[in-house]
């Protein structure tokens, strides 16, 4: 059998198959990244992501992960746009990264032709990763030289900003490793002041259980009253630190076209959107990141913003949704009534707790 490929033949076929950013790491955690790591756990901070707590082991060591892995070639691919994002009033919002294509299957595909090919040339044993499974992802980046976390949390990069989708290809190939990168955040603290709900307890340190992609995302339950107003008219995600930090001036617009946005996840009208059952929402957002929340916590969400919006035309879709059939949604569509026409609400209100077996909805009722 021929030589293993060198890192540049790596890089060079894995630039060839289209990503940004190749570097190569070690398959070791930097201390102070698992020193960072526990410290979280241990603070109880993780909320409804009670996957961040299973196989910590895992997480924090890739080792144990996969005892025979010897490198991590770590890719990024740019889902920037030529115009940064800018978050405006009116309609929904979501988040940038889920405006196209589920970046999953994207890059998933993409890991499988680069691990298939250092397969075949080495010999050498190799799996793909691309937030499936315990890795933590951003500080293997930062070992490898892609970027450095930024005090928003988030992988910056020198040449692409905060527009990194991140996958990696453990081998037990040896590979010569590239420098890490260090942080270039400075004084800089625009990403914690920007923040709606004042998620970061400090610089490098976010709060997820404030954070409004953690809110309309990966949050099951009820928002938090005190929360809500914060979230806007934001419906999945935001980018908020993202956009606004100093680095994106360097950033370039990506080359994927499966990145770009699709109708159905720009033109989003609170109005449609609430009225969206199971099947409809399945539909809509079918390839999209956005289908894995489902339909009741999305529309929750809707209704979020359309109690935001200071909207009257909206009440009667406010109203349609009091009798929907999960108590998430009944819940947020009391609290959107609730703002949007508080004299509409009390008039309901009897009527409605007299049916309403619900603790979550009742509350919402009665506070």
């Amino acid at each position: 059998m021929p030589p293993a490929p060198d890192r540049d033949a790596i890089c060079a076929f894995a630039t060839a198959l289209g990503f940004d950013a190749v570097r190569v790491t070690e398959a070791r955690l930097a201390t102070q990244a698992r020193d960072n790591f526990e410290a979280f756990l241990a603070s109880g901070l993780e909320g409804d992501m009670g996957w961040l707590r299973d196989k910590a082991d895992r997480r924090s060591d890739p080792q144990v992960l996969w005892p025979g892995a010897r490198s991590v070639i770590m890719l990024g691919l740019n889902y920037g746009r030529a115009t940064p994002p800018v978050h405006a009033d009116g309609d929904g919002v979501v988040s940038i990264y889920a405006q196209g294509r589920d970046y999953h299957d994207v890059m998933k595909s993409r890991l499988k032709q680069l691990a298939r090919w250092l397969n075949e040339a080495s010999g050498h044993e190799v799996k793909v990763f691309v937030d499936t499974a315990p890795v933590m992802e951003k500080p293997l980046a930062q070992q490898a030289g892609i970027g450095w976390q930024g005090k928003h949390t988030n992988l910056v990069s020198r040449e692409f900003g905060s527009w990194l989708f991140l996958g990696e290809v453990f081998t037990t190939l040896e590979i010569e490793p590239d420098p890490p990168e260090t942080d270039h955040c400075g004084a800089c603290r625009r990403c914690l002041d920007i923040c709606p709900t004042q998620a970061f307890i400090g610089p490098y340190k976010l709060d997820p259980r404030r954070c409004v992609s953690y809110l309309t995302i990966e949050h099951k339950g009820p928002i938090p009253r005190d929360l809500r107003p914060g979230l806007g008219n934001r419906i999945y995600g935001c980018d908020d630190c993202l956009a606004v930090c100093p680095w994106n001036k360097f950033a370039q617009a990506g080359r994927e076209a499966a990145f770009l946005p699709k109708e159905g996840l720009t033109a989003l009208h609170l109005r449609d959107l609430a009225g969206l059952d199971d099947a409809a929402f399945r539909l809509r957002f079918a390839g999209s990141p956005v289908k894995r929340t489902g339909r009741h916590r999305f529309v929750r969400n809707v209704l979020i913003a359309m109690g935001n919006s200071g909207d009257a035309r909206l009440i009667p879709d406010v109203e349609a949704l009091l009798s929907d059939e999960s108590p998430l949604v009944r819940g947020a569509a009391v609290w959107a009534l609730k703002r949007l026409a508080p004299e509409q609400a009390k008039l309901h209100q009897t009527a409605r707790l007299a049916g309403e077996n619900d603790a979550d909805v009742r509350g919402e009722w009665i506070d």
